[in-house]
C-alpha cells in the first residue's frame, strides 16, 4: 500500500497513467465492453484491470491522479445509449457526479456513439476493464497537463 493513493490503482494502472502524455486517452469500461480485443490495438496494446469495482469507484479512483485537458471541451465522453442518445442510465451518472468531485465543478460528459466509441477506444493510450455489470458504464478520458510553478520567477538568485 502506498499513502495518499486510491487502493484500487494497482501497480499496472499507475505505470500506464504516468506513462501518458497530454492528450492522451484513457478508457474505463463496463464489463459488457469486449475489452481484450479493443485494448489489444491500444497504444499500451494490453488490457489493464481494476476488477470488482464498479464505473463509478474506478472513475474516482483515476481521475484521482489524473488531470484532465483543459484545451478540449469534452475531455470526458461517455458511451450512447444506442438509439437513445440523450439517455443518461444512471451508472453515467455516477460517473458524471465523480468527474465534477475530481474536477470541483460541472464538467458535463460529452457522448459518442457506441460504434464511434469503440473505434475511439482502439486509439486510446490504454483501456481499464472494471467489474461494472450494468451496461454503458464506458468512457473515454484525455490527459491534461499539470504545470510547474515558472522556474524564473522562484529561482533563488545568489
Amino acid at each position: 500500500m502506498l499513502k495518499n493513493l486510491d487502493p484500487l490503482l494497482n501497480a499496472d494502472v499507475l505505470h500506464a497513467l504516468r506513462a501518458m502524455g497530454h492528450g492522451d486517452e484513457v478508457v474505463i469500461c463496463d464489463a459488457n465492453f469486449p475489452a481484450d480485443s479493443v485494448a489489444r490495438a491500444t497504444v499500451l496494446g494490453k488490457l489493464l484491470r481494476i476488477d470488482g469495482a464498479d464505473a463509478a469507484s474506478a472513475v474516482r479512483a483515476v481521475l484521482s491522479v489524473l488531470p484532465l485537458d483543459t484545451f478540449v471541451d469534452h475531455p470526458a465522453l461517455r458511451m450512447e445509449v444506442v438509439g437513445e442518445p440523450d439517455t443518461i442510465p444512471v451508472v453515467q451518472r455516477e460517473a458524471q457526479a465523480e468527474v465534477n468531485a475530481a474536477e470541483g465543478r460541472d464538467l458535463t460528459f460529452g457522448s459518442i456513439e457506441r460504434f464511434a466509441f469503440y473505434e475511439r477506444a482502439k486509439a486510446a493510450y490504454c483501456v481499464i476493464a472494471t467489474g461494472e455489470r450494468r451496461g454503458y458504464g464506458c468512457f473515454v478520458f484525455k490527459k491534461g497537463v499539470l504545470l510547474a510553478p515558472d522556474v524564473a520567477s522562484t529561482e533563488h538568485r545568489k
